[in-house]
């Protein structure tokens, strides 16, 4: 069980990306956004919420095995930061574009609260919380944009 976390918190090895892994992840997260957007919102936020604790004590395992926190490759909280970003969104490449730099841009330079809670928390709780802080305030704006824009265009059939 060890094993499969450790791998977890790397998704598989995405985080091992000689550059940008948490972007390289980020973008590997896409077809699971179709795959639980297609499942319906109950399975969605089931899953994203799941993944949370799930993903806690990986990057936990993960850093308790390295002698590091928040190591470049563990990129299970980008994983669940873009799920959170793209809770109860069309699928359409607009809506996936603006969520996808909307995240990384809020992810990467950690406005607010969000770099207060990377700098104050330590462990794994710590390396999920700030990804899931900038998903949580990128999930806020995309759903304004969703509801009072036409910004995030037409949804995309699935099935």
């Amino acid at each position: 069980m060890r094993n499969f976390l450790k791998k977890l918190a790397t998704l598989f090895g995405v985080g091992l990306s000689p550059k940008a892994p948490g972007t390289v992840a980020t973008v590997a997260t896409i077809p699971l956004v179709f795959l639980l957007n297609w499942a319906g919102p109950i399975p969605y936020m089931i899953v994203t919420f799941l993944l949370l604790p799930v993903g806690i004590l990986a990057a936990e395992i993960y850093e308790q095995d390295k002698g590091s926190h928040d190591s470049q490759e563990i990129v299970i909280d980008e994983v669940v930061g873009f799920l959170i970003t793209m809770v109860w969104l069309p699928l359409t490449w607009q809506a996936i574009l603006i969520g996808f730099v909307l995240f990384r841009l809020l992810d990467i330079t950690k406005p607010l609260f969000v770099g207060y809670l990377d700098k104050k928390i330590q462990g794994g709780l710590g390396v999920m919380v700030d990804d899931v802080a900038a998903g949580m305030v990128a999930s806020v704006i995309m759903q304004l944009l969703f509801t009072h824009t036409n910004w995030l265009g037409s949804q995309i059939l699935v099935g």
